[in-house]
C-alpha cells in the first residue's frame, strides 16, 4: 500500500526459512526479490543479496552423515537432499559437495542467481578444482574470470602443479586452455612474478618464451661480469629450449600443420641465429669474467652490456671486450666475431675504443689496433685513417712524439695533411702538401697560408708564400 520496495523484506523472510532449515520456502521467498546478473561473466561475485545466502549456507554445513547416524537426520533435511540431487549440475564433486544438502542449496542459488567467477570460487574453496575447470570451459568464460577465481587462488595456495595435472588430464594437448594460458603468463609477467612465468611455460612446452625468461634471469640486476659468470647455467638453459623447439619444429614438418597454436613460432633460420648468439654471449662472459677476476678491467659503466640488447648495446659489448683484455690483440678476434655476426658498424666501434684509448693515455695500443683491423681483412681502405681522425678532437691531451706518430700512421697524405691542419701543426701540413703533385700542391699550400695567416704563424706563412 505505502508503495516501498518488498525486496528486502522477501530476502529477511528468505533467510529467516533458510536459518529454521525449511529450504524449500526459502527458494520460494529468494525467488521473489533475486535476480540473475545481467552479464555471467562480470568479475564479480554477484549481488550482496546472493552472498550472504551462500556465506549462510556455507557457515551452517553439517558434518557428513554417516551410517550409524542416519537416525539424527531431520525429515526435512533428508526431503531437501532427495529434491537437490537432481539439481547435481551435470559434474557431481567428490566429497562433501556430493554428500550434503547444504552445499547443493549453494550450488542452486550460485546457478540460479550468481555469476560465472562466483561458482567457479565456490568450487575452489571446496577443493573442486576440476569442476571449477570444466565449468569454466563449458560456460567458454573470459580469461579475466580464469585468473581471478581459478590460477590466482592456485598458485597463492601452493596448487599450481595440481591445477596444471588437471589441465592436461583434461585436454592433454592444452589446445582448449591456450587463450587462459597466455592471459596467466602476461599476469605473471605484469607483476614480475618470473620464476612461477617460467614454470608455466614449461609446462605449456613454450620453448621460445621459456627461452626468453631465461635471458631476463640471466642479465637481470646483474652488476658486472663476475656475476653473470656465476648465471651462465641460464645461457644453457636457453639453448636447451631452443634446440627442443627445433627438433619439434622438424618433426612437425612431416605433418600438414603444426598444432600449437599458442605456442610462440619462430622460424629455424632465427632459432639458429639466436643459438648462435647464446654461443657468442658465452665466450664473451667467459673472458669478461677473466678479465674482473685478473684485475685487467677497466670500464664500469651504469649497465651492463650483453648481446640480449640492441644494436648500439652489442656495440658496447665489442668495444668493453677490446678493451679490458691485457692488450688490444687479446680481445679483437671475440670483438670482431660480433661485429660480423650482428652486421654491426666497425668503424665507429674501432673509433669509440681509440677515444677511449687517448683517455687512458695508452698512445702505443691505439697503433696496436689499427694494425688489428687492418690485419682483419675486412676493413676499407681509408678505415685506419678514419679512426686516427675521430680521436685527435682529443689532441691536445696527446704527447707531440705520440700525436706525430699516430699521424705518420695514416695511408693517406690528404689525411695527414687533414690531421695537421686539425692539430695546428701547419709546418708539418706544408711538409706534406708540397709532395703532392704540382697542381694539388698549390692548392693544399695556399689553403696551409691562408690558415697560417687567420692563426698569426707568419714564419709559416712566409714559408708558403715563398714556394707559391
Amino acid at each position: 500500500k505505502s508503495g516501498l520496495d518488498p525486496g528486502g523484506a522477501w530476502h529477511a523472510w528468505g533467510m529467516a526459512c533458510l536459518k529454521a532449515g525449511n529450504l524449500n520456502s526459502a527458494r520460494e521467498k529468494f525467488n521473489r526479490c533475486l535476480k540473475p546478473p545481467m552479464d555471467l561473466n562480470q568479475l564479480s561475485h554477484g549481488s550482496r543479496l546472493v552472498q550472504d545466502v551462500i556465506q549462510y549456507l556455507e557457515s551452517t554445513v553439517k558434518p557428513i552423515l554417516i551410517a550409524d547416524d542416519d537416525y539424527f537426520a531431520t525429515l526435512r533435511e533428508l526431503e531437501a537432499t532427495l529434491r537437490t540431487r537432481s539439481l547435481s549440475l551435470e559434474i557431481m564433486c567428490e566429497g562433501k559437495i556430493q554428500h550434503n544438502s547444504y552445499y547443493q542449496e549453494c550450488l542452486f542459488y550460485l546457478h540460479s542467481y550468481g555469476t560465472n567467477l562466483a561458482i567457479i570460487s565456490f568450487y575452489m574453496r571446496h577443493d573442486c578444482m576440476r569442476e571449477a575447470l570444466l565449468h569454466l570451459l563449458n560456460k567458454e568464460s573470459p580469461s579475466e574470470v580464469f585468473i581471478e577465481g581459478i590460477f590466482i587462488p592456485s598458485y597463492e595456495s601452493g596448487k599450481l602443479h595440481m591445477l596444471e595435472n588437471l589441465l592436461e588430464t583434461i585436454d592433454p594437448g592444452l589446445e582448449s586452455w591456450g587463450v587462459y594460458l597466455i592471459a596467466a603468463c602476461k599476469y605473471l609477467q605484469r607483476k614480475n612474478y618470473y620464476h612461477i612465468l617460467y614454470e608455466l611455460q614449461q609446462f605449456m612446452k613454450d620453448h621460445v618464451r621459456a627461452a626468453m625468461t631465461c635471458i631476463r634471469f640471466f642479465t637481470h640486476g646483474a652488476k658486472s661480469y663476475t656475476e653473470l659468470g656465476g648465471k651462465q647455467t641460464w645461457l644453457l638453459k636457453i639453448k636447451d629450449h631452443l634446440k627442443v623447439y627445433l627438433q619439434e619444429v622438424s618433426r612437425s614438418s612431416g605433418r600438414k600443420k603444426m598444432a600449437f597454436t599458442f605456442r610462440k613460432k619462430m622460424s629455424a633460420t632465427d632459432v639458429s641465429r639466436h643459438i648462435n648468439t647464446v654461443d657468442l654471449q658465452m665466450e664473451v662472459t667467459k673472458f669478461l669474467h677473466q678479465c674482473e677476476s685478473s684485475g685487467t678491467s677497466q670500464m664500469t659503466g651504469s649497465s651492463l652490456p650483453t648481446l640480449f640488447g640492441n644494436n648500439n648495446m652489442k656495440m658496447d659489448v665489442a668495444c668493453k671486450v677490446i678493451l679490458e683484455g691485457k692488450n688490444i690483440e687479446e680481445g679483437f678476434g671475440i670483438a670482431f666475431r660480433v661485429l660480423q655476426d650482428f652486421q654491426l658498424e666497425a668503424t665507429e666501434v674501432y673509433s669509440k675504443v681509440a677515444k677511449q684509448l687517448v683517455k687512458q693515455q695508452k698512445y702505443s695500443e691505439i697503433r696496436q689496433l689499427l694494425k688489428c683491423v687492418n690485419e682483419s681483412g675486412v676493413a676499407a681502405k681509408n678505415d685506419g685513417d678514419n679512426i686516427i681522425l675521430n680521436c685527435l678532437h682529443e689532441f691536445k691531451n696527446i704527447p707531440t712524439e705520440d700525436l706525430d706518430n699516430l699521424i705518420q700512421d695514416m695511408d693517406s697524405d690528404e689525411n695527414k695533411i687533414q690531421a695537421y691542419v686539425m692539430c695546428s701543426k701547419l709546418r708539418s701540413a706544408y711538409l706534406v702538401s708540397v709532395r703532392q703533385e704540382k697542381t694539388r700542391a698549390v692548392q693544399l699550400v695556399q689553403h696551409v697560408r691562408q690558415l697560417a695567416e687567420n692563426s698569426g704563424d707568419d714564419i709559416v706563412k712566409a714559408i708558403c708564400a715563398q714556394w707559391l
